[in-house]
């Protein structure tokens, strides 16, 4: 087991997912229902089947394109995606 690479990954998903609208949505459900369980059960599970297929994919597309080309597709959505968000065309 690749210890560094668990802690890494975690503390990356759990900041990015601190304040999202998954979370704003999971606390509206659970404050509509008042029923914690079954939607602290949905969303993790919800949440652990999109990690499993991002995780699946992604060492997928590994095996087909150079890494180096990944980072400069996905520093490039980004560079896109904030210019986007700055003209407020998103």
């Amino acid at each position: 087991m690749d210890w560094k690479t668990l802690f890494v990954t975690f503390g990356l998903v759990f900041f990015a997912e601190l304040g999202d609208k998954t979370q704003l949505a999971t606390m509206t459900l659970a404050a509509q229902s008042r029923s914690f369980w079954p939607v602290f059960l949905g969303s993790a599970a919800a949440l652990v089947s999109t990690s499993l297929l991002g995780a699946l994919l992604g060492a997928a597309i590994c095996q087909v394109v150079p890494t180096k080309i990944i980072h400069t597709v996905a520093g490039t959505g980004f560079i896109v995606m904030g210019t986007l968000l700055l003209w407020g065309k998103i």
